[in-house]
């Protein structure tokens, strides 16, 4: 009788591990967003981590007109060295903390015309951010967003010539 006291107890201990697991693995999940920005003095991409674990970020993907880039840079018709960005390699991988977020894009437009600004939301309203990102017990996710958001601001004759 205390052999089979001693083995339900030792099951019941494994099981209570494996809940913990279970539980451990479901609070530290990392819940990844893509925060877009229009300011007066700037324009912003950010991935956010809003979860509770650290998003280990594996890849970033640019998508414009059916082509897949991994730097910004490449989607853009700006001088790099005028904005700040990220680029992630193989050997230089990014880690976002919880209540954290990276930079993806972000441009000081505050000594910029009119027409420079509508000119480089257009370029961003074209691309689509794709952020594949894991967690520390390697499961994977995929967080994808549509930069045309930024297009909301531009001016679009064409509407005020349909509405006469």
């Amino acid at each position: 009788m205390a052999i089979i006291i001693s083995v339900l107890a030792l099951l019941a201990t494994f099981y209570q591990l494996y809940l913990q697991r279970i539980h451990n693995e479901k609070s530290l999940k990392p819940l990844g967003q893509v925060n877009l920005g229009d300011q007066k003095k700037r324009l912003y991409i950010h991935v956010q981590n809003n979860g509770l674990g650290p998003m280990l970020i594996d890849t970033l993907t640019f998508i414009k007109q059916g082509h897949s880039y991994s730097a910004i840079s490449d989607c853009l018709n700006l001088d790099p060295k005028s904005y700040w960005h990220i680029l992630l390699s193989n050997t230089a991988k990014k880690i976002i903390l919880p209540n954290a977020y990276l930079v993806v894009f972000e441009k000081n437009i505050e000594s910029h015309s009119l027409d420079e600004i509508e000119s480089i939301r257009k370029q961003l309203s074209s691309i689509n951010l794709k952020v594949e990102y894991r967690d520390i017990y390697e499961n994977k996710f995929t967080l994808q967003r549509s930069l045309e958001w930024f297009s909301r601001y531009m001016t679009d004759e064409n509407s005020h010539s349909d509405s006469n």
